[in-house]
């Protein structure tokens, strides 16, 4: 079974070489592609001083298009029987892909949600942050009759079948509920495992703002009464 990673790339110099390596590092990865979203930093120059890493692809937008194009474009690039999306920061551990990847293994998901609400606390992650993701979480269920824990976890694994009947669209990060959605609205298998997590702020370059929080709510209510 062939892992692809998919890796959006916004202004991540600091972090997009190291979170590579750590992804390299798993030695379950059968290709990685970056996708460098129109960095307007060092991320480029960052990105060709690693070229050497086996089986890293890197695909370039000549102007920041966000994190649902990027991913898009990924995918469509991708080579993978199976695919996880890998944000180019440090705040998910690579070293969780292989908890994610047992269920589709043994035949039991085609889906996997990585939660950082199950298993281990997490220390951290801003009060407001823990509460909006909750509060997002609870209302997906309601709309879509699901059990999740986490619906806006970066860590999604899916398989190529579940790739190619997705027709994801979002350009930005309302991405996340798209996909929510529409696999919940798929005779697909789902699980979630605990994974987990080292949350960052904003002084070190996180980028989601709480209007993405709405965005997320009206693109969950859009999916659930769209055909």
């Amino acid at each position: 079974m062939k892992l692809s990673v998919i890796i959006p790339a916004y202004n991540e110099e600091n972090t997009v070489a190291e979170i590579i390596k750590r992804v390299a590092a798993t030695e379950l990865v059968e290709e990685i592609v970056v996708v460098n979203d129109g960095s307007t930093d060092r991320t480029s120059d960052v990105l060709a001083g690693i070229k050497q890493i086996p089986n890293l692809r890197i695909l370039d937008h000549a102007q920041n298009a966000g994190k649902g194009a990027a991913v898009i474009n990924g995918l469509k690039a991708a080579r993978g029987d199976v695919f996880i999306i890998q944000d180019a920061d440090l705040e998910y551990d690579p070293r969780d892909y292989a908890k994610l990847l047992a269920p589709v293994e043994v035949g039991e998901a085609d889906v996997v949600f990585g939660s950082r609400f199950t298993g281990v606390k997490h220390e951290g992650m801003l009060i407001l942050s823990a509460l909006a993701n909750r509060f997002i979480t609870i209302f997906a269920n309601l709309l879509y009759g699901s059990r999740l824990t986490d619906v806006e976890t970066c860590y999604k694994l899916f398989t190529r079948s579940v790739a190619d009947r997705l027709d994801l669209r979002s350009r930005g990060f309302e991405l996340e509920p798209e996909f929510t959605a529409k696999v919940l609205k798929m005779n697909v298998r789902i699980r979630e495992v605990p994974i987990s997590y080292n949350p960052r702020g904003y002084g070190e370059g996180k980028k989601i703002q709480w209007t993405d929080g709405v965005k997320t709510l009206w693109t969950l209510l859009k999916y659930r009464f769209s055909s």
